[in-house]
């Protein structure tokens, strides 16, 4: 379990202090986090794992995990897997309280049979076109269906056969009947079943109608004991079918929980779209599900972000009930905050240049020892080895020097990290002009910790890597996915004239790599140079360190150890930065 809840004022906790003063759900406060197992958690999911398993922990209540698999041509055991593995590393655990909406499948078409006797539920031979047509607008209501009026034995007759197979893909479904007159969309008799001869990931082939999440999600809940049933703003329109959907089988059920709606989490320069996500990965245009420029949790995780970060990050933005986009740089910050107190420190070059010191003798060697931590001795030290030759960043070094440049060239001192002053006495270029060898002299008398390390220059400290020892390496610079600052304006879930049966929208639109023209325009935005890789050395201290352990890299940057390493060649992936973009900004 996560560190000790503390809980920011908000809005929902609100609701349920009110509830409780008001003796509801007298046996406690019980939520739930209900992801469909249909690709992997993004950090948009991080924030409901956050709020639900958080306010339950805060209340001394109980948190759910339940997988809402009613869609099985999109679900699998390898999504069920990660959720519950992105959700034991944010810190939060369900106990023995993981369930499955096809645990209910028996009780759900009973629920359905229940609705069909006491003539709240028709069989409809509309095909999905016909009933969008039929449902009308925002300002015009909607048309009965010819067949709403069938009779409770016909209906009983044909969802029967529905069940049993009779039937083809689309061509029968279950419609609630409410009022095709409603002004909410949603309320004009949407569809809670539908046929799909499609083998499900745990029930196999035993089913060939599965519930809408309309339907099954309430029941679930009030199966469950749910009293407060936490889901983002754009299933507010859907809550009017929630609220009626329990109402109408209260008999059968043991609570009745209430739905509460939040913002959903945007992002700057990122995609916050599942189907987005699943295009991306099936398109061969990222890596995939983990790879460390993704928002997935997985990817985030591997990139090097930590579960204490993006817990800051979540209580950090807090909860509200406007749509609103939050800057990237502001999980930069979160996650530089976190490393900053717990990588280690180690020196690496990400584009070298060698130097030689000429007046230290070939066959000399140094072994200096380095803190791990500035602040924090209990972290240990290692050992860097100081010879004849070095490498130090390309752009540390100018032949002529830029105005206030104050790093390495001709006749100028710096400070070598934990070692020596030197001083440039030249350089070596090759048939280009590039340069491809510095030499320097040491001032021998002012070592670090030394009598003569207080000795005063102008020169900026360097961090460098000795030749004799330096470990190739490869090192991955991430940076975010979309090539400006701005949101995806299409990031938000269906608007009210579309969200109706949301579940057959996503099975229209999540083709897998055919992405439509909306899409097209998503992809036109992607920053061509979201990732680098670059050759450079480091000490050997960071090859030993097993992959996913945090460093910082002095004068650089937070990277990760990415599981890609091998013996020969460690790889890193760049976390975040130095600079803290989002504190600048505040100012």
């Amino acid at each position: 379990m996560a560190e000790k809840i503390t809980m920011t004022p908000n809005f929902i906790q609100n609701m349920i202090e009110e509830d409780l003063k008001n003796g509801k759900y007298t046996e406690g406060i019980h939520t739930r986090f209900p992801p469909e197992p249909n690709g992997y958690l993004h950090i948009g999911h991080a924030k409901s794992i956050c709020l639900n398993f958080g306010l339950a922990e805060y209340n001394h209540g109980l948190c759910n995990l339940r997988f809402d698999d009613t869609n099985p041509t999109k679900e699998d055991t390898e999504y069920v897997d990660s959720i519950q593995e992105d959700i034991r590393w944010l810190g939060f655990s369900w106990g023995n309280r993981k369930f499955y909406a096809s645990d209910y499948f028996d009780k759900l078409y009973d629920f359905a049979i229940t609705l069909i006797k006491k003539g709240l539920a028709y069989v409809d031979d509309l095909s999905a076109e016909e009933i969008k047509a039929y449902r009308g607008t925002l300002t015009e209501p909607g048309k009965e269906s010819p067949y709403r009026n069938r009779s409770v034995e016909e209906n009983l007759d044909l969802f029967a056969r529905m069940k049993a197979g009779e039937f083809a893909d689309g061509e029968k479904v279950l419609r609630a009947k409410i009022d095709m007159a409603s002004p909410n969309l949603v309320m004009r008799d949407t569809v809670i079943y539908r046929i799909a001869h499609a083998k499900h990931h745990r029930t196999g082939d035993k089913w060939c109608i599965y519930p809408m999440y309309d339907f099954a999600h309430p029941i679930g809940d009030a199966l469950e004991g749910i009293s407060h049933s936490l889901c983002s703003l754009e299933y507010e329109i859907h809550r009017p079918l929630y609220d009626w959907v329990v109402e109408h089988s209260q008999s059968m059920l043991p609570a009745r929980p209430r739905q509460i709606e939040f913002a959903r989490l945007n992002m700057t320069r990122t995609v916050m779209s599942k189907r987005k996500l699943r295009a991306l990965v099936m398109g061969g245009y990222v890596k995939g599900w983990d790879d460390p420029r993704m928002p997935t949790l997985s990817g985030l995780r591997r990139r090097g972000c930590t579960a204490a970060a993006i817990r800051d990050f979540v209580s950090r933005i807090g909860l509200s009930k406007a749509d609103s986009t939050v800057d990237t740089a502001l999980l930069d910050a979160c996650i530089r905050d976190d490393l900053g107190e717990k990588a280690a420190r180690v020196m690496a070059v990400l584009h070298p240049l060698k130097v030689v010191l000429t007046n230290w003798d070939a066959d000399k060697t140094l072994t200096l020892t380095v803190e791990n931590h500035p602040k924090h001795p209990e972290m240990g030290s290692h050992t860097v080895t100081f010879g004849k030759e070095l490498y130090i960043e390309q752009e540390d070094f100018m032949e002529v020097p830029a105005k206030k440049f104050q790093r390495m060239y001709p006749g100028f001192e710096v400070r070598l990290n934990g070692a020596y002053i030197v001083k440039c006495e030249g350089c070596k270029k090759d048939e280009n002009g590039n340069v491809t060898e510095v030499y320097c002299t040491v001032d021998m008398d002012s070592l670090s910790g030394s009598e003569g390390a207080d000795r005063k220059i102008k020169g900026k400290t360097l961090h460098w890597v000795s030749a004799a020892d330096a470990v190739p390496f490869e090192a991955r610079l991430y940076d975010p996915l979309l090539a400006d600052d701005s949101a995806l304006e299409d990031e938000a879930e269906p608007t009210a004239e579309d969200a109706v049966d949301a579940e057959e929208t996503e099975e229209a639109e999540e083709a897998d790599a055919n992405l439509s023209r909306a899409d097209y325009d998503f992809l036109k935005k992607l920053n061509q140079h979201s990732l680098t890789v670059v050759r450079g050395v480091i000490e050997p201290y960071a090859k030993e360190c097993a992959p996913g352990t945090a460093l910082q890299f002095l004068r650089t940057g937070y990277f990760c150890k990415d599981p890609d390493s091998t013996a020969e060649l460690p790889v890193f992936n760049r976390t975040v930065g130095l600079r803290d973009a989002f504190a600048k900004a505040a100012k």
